[in-house]
């Protein structure tokens, strides 16, 4: 069960339309790497970890979905305002053409998602170190984003979820190295 803030976790601006930046950001909401991927990976992870881990899991699962709200935020904000025309020449003619200015699981590429960006080895310090290189993945990605941006207002969002990840994949660390001292003490999961 969650208990919903209605509130984005980290507030998102905008200092002006900017489709072309939009089109880099679907990356992260429909993307192999991006945060749907993300959520859903670890939420569906966890029923196989052991008790140990299974709630940070849940909690990062959730906090991603929290990302994917911020995302879906600063895409809408950098699009509402744009014509036809702007969103053409951005290369989102395509988008525009299916879906107008409403999200959509794709990437940047226009690429739609898919559940073979989900990864479940079923083995608890696999899909930990799977989990690690998503979220350092996402780190890189968010890295790229900024690189690309000249609004200070996204990247000040940009860069807290890129420090997200990167407590993230802490976390996650600490995860296995946990694991891999009962499985030492042959303290099977």
């Amino acid at each position: 069960m969650w208990i919903y803030e209605k509130k984005l976790q980290y507030p998102v601006r905008v200092s002006q339309c900017n489709p072309k930046l939009a089109k880099y950001l679907i990356e992260q909401y429909g993307g192999a790497d991006g945060e749907l991927a993300a959520a859903l990976r670890y939420l569906n992870q966890r029923y196989t970890l052991p008790d140990k881990v299974k709630g940070l899991l849940t909690d990062i699962g959730t906090e991603e979905f929290a990302h994917l709200e911020m995302i879906a935020t600063m895409v809408y904000k950098l699009t509402k305002d744009a014509s036809p025309e702007e969103m053409k020449a951005a290369g989102l003619g395509d988008h525009y053409a299916d879906h107008d200015r409403a999200l959509f699981y794709h990437n940047a590429a226009g690429n739609p998602f898919t559940a073979t960006y989900i990864q479940a080895k079923g083995d608890p310090i696999a899909d930990l170190y799977e989990d690690i290189a998503a979220e350092e993945k996402a780190r890189a990605t968010y890295q790229w984003l900024i690189d690309m941006s000249d609004d200070p207002d996204v990247n000040d969002a940009l860069k807290f979820l890129r420090e997200r990840e990167v407590v993230h994949a802490q976390r996650f660390r600490e995860a296995v190295e946990i694991l891999k001292e009962h499985r030492a003490q042959k303290q099977y999961f």
